[in-house]
C-alpha cells in the first residue's frame, strides 16, 4: 500500500471528505486530491493528517505497523471538543493550580542528522505543562524536559523545528519507540529497535535520505547512552 492509499484509507476511516480533512489540516481540497491520486508523492502534513484521521502516523507516513495505534478501535473515529481559546503567556505570567514548568533545552538540538554536541544547560527557559498532562503518561516531572529537533531526517513526523519531551526515567527500549540518546556527543532523537545479544537499530521517519543505522553490541553500550523516551511532540505548520 503506497502513501496514497493509506492517506485514502485514513481518510474513509474517519468519515471525512477530501474538503472536510483539508479544512482540518490547514490544506486545500486540490492538495489532498493529489496526494490520494498519486500526483503528490510527500507531504510535511503527515502528523496533522494522522491525528484528524485517528490513525497511527507511523503507520501513514511509512507503512509500518498498524493503522489503528490501538487494536480494537476500528470503529472508533476521531473526535474533538471545544476546549477554548488560546491565551498567552511570558516569564512573568502567574502558573494556573494545575500548570507546572519544564526545563527547555534550548542550547543543545536533537538532530536528525549529524547532531549537536551534548551540552545539558537550560538557559533559564522554561516550557509549561499542564500538570494532568504528566500524570496521564505516567512522567514525573523532575525527569521530564523539553528540547528542539533540527534536521530532516525524522520528517513528515517531526519536521526541522519541533519541539519534543523527554522522560529521562524511561531509558529501556521498546522497539519502534522514539528516543532521545547521546551519540558520541551527539545528542539524536529517533526510533530505536532491540537487536539479538544487545546490538540496535535506529531508524528516522525519512528513511529514502537516512537508512537504518546498525550496531553490534560493543559498539552499542561504548558509543551510545539513552537519555529518555519521547513522550510528547508539538509541530508548527
Amino acid at each position: 500500500m503506497e502513501l496514497k492509499d493509506r492517506i485514502k484509507a485514513a481518510r474513509k476511516h474517519a468519515n471525512l471528505s477530501q474538503v472536510q480533512l483539508a479544512q482540518a489540516v490547514g490544506m486545500t481540497q486540490t492538495s489532498i486530491s493529489d496526494l490520494e491520486r498519486g500526483k503528490s508523492r510527500a507531504t510535511s502534513f503527515v502528523a496533522q493528517i494522522a491525528g484528524a484521521c485517528g490513525v497511527n502516523p507511523l503507520w501513514l507516513a511509512e507503512g509500518r505497523g498498524e493503522m489503528l495505534a490501538e487494536r480494537g478501535q476500528a470503529n472508533a473515529g476521531p473526535n474533538a471538543s471545544w476546549l477554548g481559546a488560546v491565551e498567552s503567556w511570558d516569564d512573568e505570567t502567574p502558573l494556573d493550580a494545575d500548570e507546572i514548568e519544564l526545563p527547555f533545552y534550548k542550547e543543545i538540538e536533537l538532530s536528525g542528522g549529524k547532531g549537536s554536541t551534548v551540552i545539558l544547560q537550560t538557559g533559564g527557559r522554561k516550557l509549561r505543562f499542564g500538570k494532568y498532562t504528566l500524570r496521564k503518561k505516567n512522567i514525573d516531572p523532575a525527569s521530564a524536559a523539553c528540547v528542539t529537533v533540527s534536521g530532516n531526517s525524522m520528517e513528515p513526523v517531526l519536521p526541522d523545528g519541533s519541539t519534543v519531551g523527554v522522560d529521562t526515567s524511561a531509558r529501556t527500549i521498546k522497539d519502534g519507540d522514539m528516543y532521545a540518546f547521546d551519540h558520541d556527543g551527539q545528542l539524536r532523537v529517533k526510533l530505536l529497535y532491540r537487536l539479538p545479544g544487545g546490538g540496535l537499530r535506529i531508524r528516522s521517519f525519512n528513511s529514502d535520505e537516512h537508512p537504518d543505522e546498525r550496531y553490534e553490541p560493543q559498539e552499542a553500550a561504548e558509543h551510545i547512552n539513552v537519555i529518555g523516551r519521547v513522550f510528547w511532540y508539538s509541530v508548527l505548520v
